[in-house]
């Protein structure tokens, strides 16, 4: 039993999972109107937990063969046959439409109708335009981005405000040197399996620092979005412009050393930034 709770976990891939549902609770919490109860973060943790993990089972429904061919993803429970592609399936139907439903009854349908579009475009886009071009990353971004807006939406039921697409462009932009410093360290096993998402396709030189380092600089004046559209103040405002700047500074170390340490420290940075945005965005609501 533990085992196949295990495998399930790896199924929902639960560590990326639970960093796209902060990101959709914190976009329902910093709703200026929302007040905010036990119950309704405990209904939209649940639909997008379903969601997200029927997004994530799906991906690596689609890349079994291709996580089989890599050292990092060839124990995962599918390419290892630990969990079939039937049950997969199975499992993925019925986390969706229940993740689906639970949006739309406990929230609106705008809700539950972005959460779709989020899975849609994650599995039958992203997943699949991975083995086409680096445009992946591209498309990749934009259900990536949508959490914070489904979290928004089930707070407003309506996406016609600066607000909420403040949060998405803080989520899409923060995404390229993200996935591109993982790009780097895993250039070689993505190889392996037929993909190649670096921006020019290759290993050498600065182009994939210099343009972690661009996307990186375009987060710092960004940072002070929330403070002009009514999210925050100056906390969120420091918060983010800090965050950022420290995303930066990791970037133009990758720029002049374009080596595996270096891109590990962008992916780390990365990793920093996401959480200490929305931290400060809830403290300034709070506060």
């Amino acid at each position: 039993m533990k085992q196949r709770v295990r495998d399930y976990l790896q199924l929902i891939k639960l560590n990326l999972s639970l960093l796209v549902l902060a990101s959709c609770l914190v976009g329902y919490i910093i709703v200026p109107e929302v007040e905010v109860s036990v119950m309704k973060l405990v209904w939209l943790f649940a639909g997008g937990l379903l969601v997200t993990g029927a997004a994530n089972a799906s991906n690596q429904l689609l890349e079994r063969d291709s996580d089989a061919m890599m050292k990092r993803t060839k124990d995962r429970p599918l390419p290892d046959a630990r969990i079939s592609h039937i049950e997969a399936i199975l499992f993925i139907v019925i986390a969706l439409t229940a993740g689906c439903y639970i949006l739309f009854k406990q929230f609106n349908f705008l809700s539950a109708s972005l959460a779709l579009l989020s899975y849609a475009l994650y599995t039958f886009a992203y997943t699949p335009l991975k083995k086409v071009s680096a445009v992946a990353v591209l498309v990749g971004a934009i259900p990536g981005s949508l959490p914070c807006l489904i979290g928004w939406a089930a707070g407003t039921n309506h996406i016609w405000s600066l607000a909420g697409w403040t949060l998405f462009l803080l989520q899409f932009f923060w995404q390229f040197p993200h996935f591109w410093a993982i790009a780097w360290l895993s250039h070689e096993e993505y190889q392996k399996a037929g993909m190649n998402l670096l921006p020019r396709g290759e290993k050498l030189g600065p182009y994939t620092a210099m343009q972690c380092f661009t996307y990186s600089a375009v987060l710092v004046p960004m940072g002070l979005l929330p403070a002009v559209v009514g999210l925050g103040g100056w906390i969120s405002s420091v918060g983010c412009i800090l965050a950022a700047l420290w995303m930066c500074y990791n970037s133009y170390m990758f720029i002049k050393e374009h080596t595996d340490a270096r891109a590990r420290k962008v992916m780390f940075a990365s990793f920093v930034y996401l959480p200490v945005v929305l931290l400060v965005l809830v403290l300034d609501k709070y506060l």
